[in-house]
């Protein structure tokens, strides 16, 4: 295939890793990938892949990696079609995804998809690139990263994708842009890539898991099966909290199906012992992306005038997470004399 889309991929842990590699297998694109603290042992060896979908791969590479955002303008390289973001999104302590990828834009041009999740991430970005197109991903993907360029991808890979709305851009350029990128993301053959343009309701959806699974498992530094197997966890936070989603998402225009709160309790096999990302990320010593998961919720719940008592305690422990990290990193300053932070 000669006419390869330029994608530019930021953020290749598990998730972006493979999103690299599904892009470059279906033929359809040839991909540059950014890398922060694994690019120096992909450089030299490049990725070692064990995929549910695909195989092993040894020593994989896209066909570029680099260790810094390219600047388009500055040193005259062709222009990305689309830039693929699969970071993590912490607003609160930055830098945010439009300062990371600026220097790759190219008005009027760049497709940017964040395959992230959350609530309102494209409007930092619409507010930024007023006149490029926003493609919302919604990945169902289990991958991580094992050590640097050691990827395990154990549950198999489906990308929702659909545009989001930007009042500058013509509906029918962004539904069509999303549906190339369905295109080019799903022609292996291997993965499920899917159109769906009701953004809002695939959003909202997911947000039942990560506004509620997601940061109680990161307070009680539980997995879900032992949150179920506890079973007050449950009935007292976890439950209440998603039927608080369940509602503002019904106020905002997405009625999920009656029965989706008690599925999504049970969406995990009890024998996986599933560590949800935020509390991988607390024990990791991590920033949480609790910002578009949970607070952007209950602004949006709190505009609608749905209650969201539940998710504003959940809210409140977050926030607390997040500044023992940052005090951990040194970003918050102790009064001298402090006693030391107990941050396991």
């Amino acid at each position: 295939m000669t006419d390869k889309k330029n994608i530019l991929l930021v953020g290749s842990g598990g998730v972006g890793t493979m999103a690299a590699f599904s892009l470059e297998a279906g033929g359809g694109a040839s991909v540059t990938a950014v890398l922060r603290s694994n690019y120096a042992a992909v450089e030299e060896n490049g990725f070692d892949i064990k995929s549910i979908d695909y195989g092993i791969h040894k020593g994989w590479k896209p066909t570029k990696v680099v260790d810094t955002v390219p600047d388009v303008a500055r040193d005259g390289l062709a222009p990305f079609d689309f830039i693929v973001v699969a970071t993590k999104n912490c607003p609160d302590v930055g830098p945010t995804v439009p300062e990371i990828i600026a220097p790759a834009v190219t008005e009027g041009r760049t497709v940017v998809v964040l395959v992230q999740n959350g609530l309102n991430i494209e409007k930092p970005l619409i507010s930024a690139f007023p006149n490029n197109i926003a493609v919302s991903g919604v990945s169902l993907i289990g991958a991580a990263e094992k050590g640097h360029g050691n990827i395990a991808h154990d549950d198999h890979d489906v990308l929702i994708v659909g545009p989001f709305h930007n009042p500058n851009v013509p509906t029918e350029a962004a539904a069509a842009a999303a549906k190339l990128f369905v295109d080019i993301y799903g022609a292996s053959g291997k993965v499920r890539c899917e159109f769906n343009e009701d953004v809002g309701f695939v959003r909202w959806r997911k947000l039942l898991y990560n506004a509620c699974y997601n940061p109680i498992a990161a307070v009680a530094r539980m997995d879900t099966s032992r949150l179920r197997l506890a079973k007050t966890p449950i009935d007292d936070i976890v439950r209440p909290a998603m039927r608080e989603i369940w509602n503002a998402a019904k106020a905002a225009g997405h009625e999920l199906p009656d029965d989706q709160v008690e599925k999504m309790i049970e969406v995990d096999p009890l024998d996986v012992w599933c560590q949800p990302s935020m509390l991988q990320d607390v024990e990791k010593g991590n920033f949480t992306e609790y910002v578009n998961l949970v607070e952007e919720p209950v602004k949006e719940a709190e505009r609608l005038g749905i209650p969201t008592p539940t998710l504003k305690i959940i809210l409140g422990f977050c926030r607390a997470l997040q500044w023992k990290a940052m005090e951990a990193k040194d970003l918050v300053t102790i009064p001298v004399g402090a006693r030391p932070s107990h941050h396991a």
